[in-house]
């Protein structure tokens, strides 16, 4: 029933497989047993799409109420367990994988030498559900799905940065329009392209920046900034500590640029498992009500122009 379940979901058979770390042809023969057992045919299938039959269609609302219940109880009775265990499959963009989550769930898991944490890092913005993600933290970009609840960690505050040196030789910018004349490293996943969008005190301005260096890396961007090929596009979780030690100084910081966040994904189709929900709860405790790279940067100051 789960496995119909999903097929019916995703519409297919190769993605409910991934989901359930199951192959293709396995998910197909579940299915069929689940058809002959009830002498009816649940989907019509072609080499391009699945899609429920009449009786499936039926048959698929109180299928799933069934599944979300068995979940239920098998998460309540494994929650009296004496700790957490088996593998926690986990994707986050690069650069708050790299700089914060490794930390943090490296810590979460201490407690629970039987967890198997698999962290994939990626910039690409993948479907947790397709790819079997037990959870997502996505920066932005999140999905309009009734698919995926969603769970918020922290605010994501962006900042432009520039090495000191960098700025000894072209200037400090007094003014957004400035930034047309300095050299730009510019986020490929910004969804306004190099139009880079200002806001202070009401006034609003967009720049469409020269970018004289693009990735899709914010790792990538920051080593270049240091290095002294220009002015960044960053967040504040990933330039914190070289914005502590003078290796980056803040540029236009009486400007502010258009805020995100940072949020936890899961399937919404069934309850999250203890270790899911643990973990969104330890992260929460971390970053919230003021996230530490924010607590942190509440002491910099922005250098004279």
């Amino acid at each position: 029933m789960e496995i119909f379940v999903e097929v019916a979901r995703l519409k297919s058979f190769s993605a409910a497989g991934r989901r359930l770390g199951l192959s293709r042809a396995l998910v197909s023969k579940h299915i069929l047993q689940l058809e002959e057992k009830l002498n009816v045919r649940l989907l019509h299938r072609s080499t391009r799409e699945v899609s429920l039959t009449d009786a499936g269609q039926a048959y698929l609302e109180p299928c799933s109420a069934a599944v979300t219940q068995a979940q239920e109880a098998a998460r309540i009775a494994t929650q009296s367990g004496a700790g957490l265990a088996g593998p926690l499959r986990i994707q986050a963009p690069s650069s708050f994988g790299s700089t914060w989550l490794a930390d943090a769930l490296a810590r979460f898991c201490l407690p629970h030498p039987q967890l198997q944490p698999l962290l994939h890092v990626d910039d690409a913005l993948l479907d947790p559900i397709e790819h079997g993600f037990d959870l997502t933290i996505r920066v932005g970009g999140i999905p309009d799905s009734r698919a995926l609840a969603i769970r918020p960690l922290a605010p994501c505050r962006g900042i432009l940065c520039a090495a000191p040196a960098y700025l000894e030789r072209y200037g400090m910018p007094e003014a957004p329009q400035a930034l047309r004349a300095h050299r730009c490293l510019h986020f490929s996943h910004l969804t306004d392209g190099t139009a880079w969008r200002f806001a202070r005190a009401g006034e609003q301005r967009v720049v469409r920046v020269d970018a004289a260096f693009t990735s899709n890396n914010g790792l990538v961007l920051q080593q270049a900034a240091l290095q002294g090929m220009g002015i960044v596009y960053s967040t504040t979780f990933l330039a914190m500590r070289h914005l502590l030690d003078g290796a980056l100084v803040p540029v236009l910081a009486d400007w502010e640029l258009p805020l995100n966040h940072l949020s936890a994904l899961y399937p919404a189709s069934r309850q999250p498992s203890p270790k899911v929900r643990q973990l969104i709860d330890f992260l929460v405790a971390e970053y919230q009500p003021v996230p530490p790279w924010d607590a942190a940067l509440a002491t910099v100051q922005a250098p004279s122009a």
